[in-house]
């Protein structure tokens, strides 16, 4: 489905561009509804660049959709937080809206949709719960759409719906009303329309006694017509994506978008999108004497575990390095302080020489003042569940990826005191076992700071990433400190 344009004689700045179809198509009549079923291919020409960025921007929402569902949020803190993400990382405006491109936005939705469906569609597995966040995030926008948009989208898709008559309504009034108990009112009764559709289009309403079922057809009130709305889309994606696999050996895929599309799939599979991070303004600077501090009362159990090792061992392999270096630059520890607090930690096993000849260069290239003097950023939850996997004698990667269960829980009972058999471990282990661990992460950091079930760092957010783990600690203790009254002294970056 995707392939390359083949150009010739094109200027430099277009030989990345990735054309999605031969023809283009009229925007005004590609995109008359907020909603989408997404039946028809995208039929534009987009870059290589945003073949990607759309795609990790849906990723990002389909992530944070995922960790929202399974911390069992009560609906409508879950609507709210879930709507203020999207408006943030994939806005979608209705046709009213102002000071909006739909455009932009519809377009932007369009592609990053089929490039997952192309990243999704090669296992069970990645369909199977590609078609759950995808029905999740479109029932979250029916239900926020502009009610007579809604019902224009509605009517212009091909369902199997049959209208059931006045007269047949009325020979099984008793039997509907008897599904309706919401619904006591003669009036409501009478304003209520039915659809007739094939019971197994319904399983979620016939588990649930919530309509009447005869001859095969379940008689759906229109007040349940989401029901019948969300099994349409979940079922047409199923099949697409069936027939997406059975074609995917057979497409003439580019080498440049093979690394692309892999990663996303790697990246849904941690359960977790792209996780941005910039240093907070008014974080405090941390010296070398001040991580031990920082290390016990502040660190996610990725870096606590990292710090423990260099404590013990004196020494760490070169991704336990890397990835507890980036990290400590992000919380705040200047170039001069790393090199106080790495020659301090590897102690008398190391000679002055050794370490200025083969680490010394390596703590300044991260601060990018050696090499490419390039910025380097701390590693993402995402970096850390998906790539450079540890080995037996290793010490990065995270724990609850990465531990086995009993090491994992003994872990958490040691530095984080929580009670082996209580249901705060329960919790975290339930997530581990269904390998959502940013989740059990984020149990984490409710559990060890008080924090509301569901509340994680803040306005429902789940951790995805190590130094906002730690940035968000280290802001409750300075609020706790301050309603107690008590003076906070930060030493100045």
């Amino acid at each position: 489905m995707f392939k390359p344009s083949t150009r010739h004689n094109v200027p430099a700045a277009t030989a990345h561009d990735v054309k999605l179809h031969k023809r283009a198509s009229a925007a005004s009549g590609r995109y008359p509804f907020r909603l989408n079923f997404y039946d028809r291919p995208p039929l534009l020409d987009i870059t290589l660049d945003e073949f990607e960025t759309c795609a990790l921007e849906r990723l990002r929402v389909l992530s944070y959709l995922e960790s929202l569902s399974h911390r069992n949020l009560p609906a409508a803190q879950f609507a709210t937080a879930l709507a203020t993400y999207t408006k943030e990382h994939l806005p979608l405006s209705s046709n009213t809206a102002r000071l909006a491109n739909l455009e932009d936005e519809r377009r932007r939705d369009e592609i990053g949709h089929w490039v997952l469906r192309l990243s999704f569609s090669r296992s069970p597995e990645l369909r199977a719960r590609f078609v759950r966040a995808e029905t999740a995030l479109f029932k979250h926008r029916f239900e926020s759409d502009d009610a007579g948009e809604r019902a224009a989208f509605l009517r212009g898709l091909s369902l199997d719906w049959v209208v059931v008559t006045d007269d047949e309504k009325a020979a099984l009034a008793p039997k509907l009303r008897a599904c309706m108990p919401w619904s006591t009112k003669d009036d409501a009764f009478r304003a209520e329309s039915f659809f007739k559709v094939p019971w197994s289009g319904v399983p979620d309403l016939i588990a649930t006694r919530r309509v009447y079922v005869s001859a095969g057809y379940a008689y759906v009130p229109q007040s349940l017509q989401i029901s019948l709305v969300l099994q349409a889309f979940s079922t047409r994606l199923e099949r697409a994506l069936e027939h997406t696999a059975r074609n995917l050996p057979r497409m003439d895929e580019d080498e440049r978008l093979g690394p692309v599309i892999d990663h996303l799939a790697a990246s849904f599979l941690a359960g977790v999108g792209a996780g941005d991070y910039a240093p907070t303004e008014s974080g405090a600077a941390v010296t070398a004497e001040m991580v031990d501090d920082v290390a016990r009362k502040h660190f996610p159990p990725c870096m606590l575990n990292l710090y423990d090792r260099l404590k013990r061992d004196h020494h760490l392999k070169h991704f336990g390095r890397l990835q507890l270096g980036l990290f400590l630059k992000g919380i705040g520890l200047p170039l001069d302080e790393a090199i106080v607090f790495w020659r301090r930690m590897y102690g008398a096993t190391m000679s002055d020489d050794k370490f200025n000849k083969e680490y010394k260069y390596n703590i300044r290239h991260s601060y990018g003042q050696e090499g490419r003097r390039a910025n380097y950023s701390p590693k993402s939850c995402q970096q850390i569940l998906t790539a450079n996997q540890p080995g037996t004698q290793d010490s990065h990667g995270c724990p609850f990826r990465h531990f086995s269960p009993e090491n994992l829980q003994s872990f958490l009972v040691d530095k984080y005191r929580i009670d082996r058999s209580g249901p705060e471990m329960r919790d975290i282990m339930d997530s581990v076992k269904a390998s959502h661990y940013h989740v059990a992460c984020t149990r984490l950091f409710e559990v060890t700071h008080g924090v509301k079930k569901g509340e994680g760092l803040g306005n429902a957010e789940s951790v995805s990433h190590p130094n906002k783990y730690t940035d968000r600690s280290r802001e409750l203790e300075k609020e706790t400190l301050a309603a107690k009254g008590e003076d906070v002294v930060m030493a100045e970056a």
